[in-house]
């Protein structure tokens, strides 16, 4: 085994190597994950960032689309054939035609390559033609991403900090009294193994559903082939399990879990990423209260914490595998607050990060915090309210297509409001309810060159991939 690894390794830093040097001296190649947590509109924004790469008029805060440096942008064929290729056309068709609607979520991993036709500017125009730059976006489930942080826990490390955690969920009730009169030192029976299984899972759905961030193992809520499977067949248990027992099964699946599912996914497509987004519904967390909060905040730790952040120089690239040199945290749905009210929640992200960011800094890599709308789906307003003029937004509700005007509540200037009670644990916010709405995208008529309407994408979009272009 020892030597298998050893070859395994040669052979990968082999190919490593090659394709450094391919990159280095003929078509470099950028590689950007994208991910995101429960209804973060990774879809959306994967297909409106295409589309308005594509199609640069409302890319002025992206410098090489503002400057002209972008001559061209197309699709060509993935590089990994072994993907599913990223469905563009059918996604952009949901969105602009001629009845808008939001596309359906991707439940698996899922690439796309864009080309950029590159022309240099200034005072090197004259001496460099123009070059291409391919962008290959992999995209893949949240859920995936945060199973990345069991690959450092053991199965008693993880069922302690999972049922601490769920206990005095209304989520969790039925797991919970179903593990009640579960024994981990009683003999294994499949029957109860798969009741187990399938209540935690539950939870998971549930916990999504109602704003809660980590919900791991991720599989459990994407299980695809892998369905009924005993590597999917196991749930978090008090101490205990001797030979023959229901916590020693457990566990040993737990094992197998980590080993057949997580390390094939960070070794074959997680390890090779160099720029990363991570798409973040803050205000639905914010919504659902100070436990799916804090239940974020800890989740965006845990995410960090799975990257190997730090520069990528030409020689690290080589030995030691590509470092995640740029990490975006982005608050979505942007479009569902007045403007005024945009710093509020970008500095509400950045306080969600602030645990964590200062060792990705210090590693060499660059963080940031956003609140972006990769579709704008809203118009804003003022109202006259109770004597009060509100700066609202105005849309199509996705529930009954009626317009509405909508103002969600003030978030707070100081993101400490939000923090503390979430990390001490409150039931509820003392002084403000913040309501969410949910709208359906708006009729589009887009003039030639433009694309989908949206919020800060070419800031994000600047972050990301700007310094390579």
């Amino acid at each position: 085994m020892i030597i298998g690894d050893i070859a395994d390794g040669v052979s990968r830093q082999v190919e490593r190597a090659g394709s450094v040097v391919s990159g280095a001296f003929f078509e470099p190649v950028i590689r950007l994950g994208v991910t995101g947590l429960s209804r973060a509109g990774k879809t959306v924004f994967i297909t409106s960032l295409l589309a308005n790469l594509m199609n640069r008029a409302r890319m002025g805060q992206l410098r090489a689309a503002a400057d002209g440096t972008i001559r061209t942008a197309y699709l060509q064929p993935q590089p990994d054939d072994t993907l599913p290729r990223f469905d563009y056309e059918t996604h952009l068709a949901a969105l602009i035609g001629p009845a808008p609607h939001w596309p359906d979520s991707t439940r698996a991993i899922s690439e796309l390559r864009l080309s950029l036709r590159v022309q240099p500017t200034g005072l090197i125009a004259g001496m460099r033609g123009p070059r291409n730059v391919h962008l290959d976006i992999v995209d893949y489930p949240g859920e995936w991403l945060l199973d990345l942080s069991l690959l450092e826990k053991s199965f008693p490390d993880w069922s302690a900090e999972t049922l601490q955690r769920i206990r005095g969920r209304d989520q969790a009730r039925d797991f919970l009294a179903l593990l009640d009169g579960t024994d981990p030192d009683a003999r294994l029976d499949e029957p109860q193994a798969q009741a187990l299984a399938a209540a935690f899972t539950g939870y998971l759905r549930q916990a999504r559903e109602d704003g809660f961030s980590d919900c791991t193992p991720g599989r459990f809520l994407l299980p695809g082939d892998l369905a009924g499977s005993p590597v999917l067949t196991f749930a978090p248990l008090p101490p205990g399990g001797g030979r023959g027992s229901l916590g020693r099964e457990f566990a040993r699946r737990y094992d197998a879990y980590k080993r057949e599912v997580v390390k094939p996914f960070f070794r074959d497509h997680f390890a090779r990423i160099d720029r990363q987004v991570v798409l973040v519904d803050a205000l639905g967390a914010i919504h659902a209260g100070p436990r799916a909060v804090e239940d974020m905040r800890r989740a965006m730790g845990d995410i960090l914490s799975a990257f190997q952040p730090g520069r990528n120089s030409f020689l690290s690239q080589i030995f030691r595998g590509r470092r995640v040199e740029r990490i975006l945290f982005a608050a979505t749905k942007a479009d569902h607050l007045h403007h005024a009210q945009h710093a509020k929640l970008t500095a509400i992200m950045e306080a969600l990060v602030g645990d964590a960011k200062s060792r990705a800094d210090y590693a060499g890599a660059r963080t940031a915090a956003m609140s972006i709308a990769a579709l704008r789906a809203t118009t804003e307003d003022r109202v006259e309210h109770a004597g009060e003029t509100l700066d609202v937004v105005r849309g199509v509700l996705l529930e009954g297509g009626k317009r509405a005007a909508f103002y969600p509540g003030a978030l707070p200037e100081d993101p400490s409001h939000l923090l503390v009670p979430a990390r001490s644990g409150a039931e509820g916010w003392l002084d403000a309810d913040y309501e969410i709405m949910r709208f359906a995208p708006q009729p589009l008529s887009l003039k030639p060159g433009e694309g989908p309407p949206h919020i800060r994408l070419d800031r994000a979009a600047e972050f990301l991939i700007g310094d390579r272009l």
